[in-house]
């Protein structure tokens, strides 16, 4: 395979030039990826390794329908929206037709990032309120006004909650404040998004919006218990604020069931803006904002144009729509359905083999293996973690560890993802938690905690 440079030269010059809070995978042993197809990706020796955590790639590593659209939009014309093109209004319509009847106008953008920081902005604009209420963990992009309302991010650097933002429990019913054992985990955890209203009106505030992600990633792959956000969104429309679903990492059939992830709390909860980015593309920067009429003039009417150089733009659009034709002629929905329901039923397999599983949770082909020393206390396993997303990486399987301890196993690979690779994955699991036994030795122990340390860590 043609490489530039050698894996140690590429390493050398990474350090060298590119910024050293830009983290790889695996950065002890880090893979040098050179080409991928499908749900495979492979290294300069044409090592394969099945891939179980790039959900970027969502119908498959260069599928060829997308290269072909790309490669075909690109021949003929790449330009700014401003001119007039049929591609980005017959995006604009397709992406409609998925989702509720008033989430009818888009606004084009080229990453996850900047649709959730314009979200903000359209909130913002709609009723004049300023304050922003989101859940503990979350991560909803890199800048500026995101790392704001980012627990995941703000909580681990210098900087301080600002006064406008109001961090609610997540709604996590294994480890969280209110569990499976509650009689209504829902309502209680809607309540104390309640009470920060109330607490924000007591203090002369007002709330714009409440943003979540339709379930946690990086919060440790999170399923919101039935009934959680018609609840919250019903508490902040009486505040005068919007409810902004994030479904940039969990959108475009992952669920299975659903088209969008926010859609397995019924027909009757509809938010008000929804987020979308990094599956759209397939590995192409693009991204979108979604939202009603009435949002959206409210937006217009303070008299700033809204213009995104490479939002919307000819080609982009082109991907985008591939995408959308590959879920539907391939079934990937479908697909998502069958192999994720077969995987999380040989997970809870080894769940009641190995004493370190605590949880197998999660929807279609987004799954968490919550991992835990005693099931007891659910003392979170964070350094076994590390050690075994290691191990698995040198059988060629590659999965990644997060969550607020780094202790749950995420697995949300390419839509393509095949029972006969959730069988192979879950072998090599098991190989790796049967060879582990019971926490092995203080000298692992510690390599793997400097190893949780040291390693990437952040939410990808």
């Amino acid at each position: 395979m043609c490489e530039l440079y050698s894996k140690r030269d590429t390493l050398a010059l990474r350090k060298k030039h590119i910024g050293p809070s830009c983290k790889v995978f695996f950065a002890s042993d880090p893979i040098k990826i050179v080409r991928a197809r499908r749900q495979y990706m492979f290294d300069e020796n044409g090592e394969q390794y099945l891939d179980c955590i790039n959900n970027v790639a969502h119908v498959g590593h260069c599928h060829p329908e997308v290269v072909k659209a790309a490669l075909k939009q690109m021949e003929l014309l790449n330009t700014n929206s401003r001119f007039l093109h049929d591609n980005i209004v017959e995006y604009a319509k397709r992406l409609s037709a998925t989702l509720p009847e008033k989430l009818s106008v888009c606004y084009f953008t080229n990453s996850g990032s900047e649709a959730n920081d314009l979200a903000l902005r359209l909130a913002r604009q709609f009723r004049g309120h300023q304050d922003v209420i989101t859940l503990d963990h979350a991560y909803h992009g890199h800048l500026s006004s995101l790392i704001e309302i980012s627990p995941y991010k703000f909580q681990k650097g210098k900087d301080v909650k600002k006064e406008f933002v109001h961090v609610a429990p997540t709604p996590d019913t294994y480890r969280g404040k209110y569990r499976e054992d509650h009689a209504d985990p829902a309502s209680a955890y809607a309540d104390e998004v309640k009470k920060i209203i109330e607490d924000a009106h007591n203090s002369g505030r007002k709330i714009a919006a409440f943003i979540a992600e339709s379930m946690q990633s990086c919060g440790g792959q999170i399923i919101p218990p039935a009934g959680y956000f018609q609840k919250v969104a019903k508490y902040v429309h009486g505040a005068g604020g919007v409810f902004i679903a994030d479904e940039v990492q969990v959108g475009f059939g992952r669920v299975g069931k659903h088209f969008w992830s926010f859609q397995m709390d019924g027909e009757d909860f509809v938010p008000d803006i929804v987020t979308m980015g990094k599956p759209m593309g397939n590995g192409h920067p693009v991204a979108c904002v979604v939202t009603t009429k009435e949002i959206a003039e409210a937006f217009s009417s303070s008299g700033m144009e809204y213009f995104n150089t490479y939002g919307g733009n000819p080609v982009s659009c082109a991907v985008g729509l591939a995408v959308l034709d590959i879920i539907e002629n391939e079934d990937l929905q479908g697909n998502a359905t069958r192999v994720g329901n077969y995987l999380t039923e040989l997970l809870k397999k080894q769940k009641a083999k190995h004493a370190l599983i605590g949880d197998i949770r999660g929807v279609g082909l987004f799954i968490g293996i919550d991992l835990v020393k005693d099931h007891l206390k659910r003392t979170p396993a964070t350094a076994e973690a590390q050690h075994i997303i290691y191990k698995m990486k040198e059988k060629r399987v590659l999965l990644s560890a997060d969550g607020p301890h780094r202790n749950v196993l995420k697995i949300k690979p390419p839509m393509c993802f095949t029972e006969e690779d959730a069988k192979f994955m879950v072998d090599q699991l098991d190989g790796v938690l049967t060879g582990q036994g019971t926490r092995q030795s203080v000298a692992w122990d510690n390599l793997s905690l400097y190893v949780c340390i040291n390693s990437e860590l952040e939410c990808s």
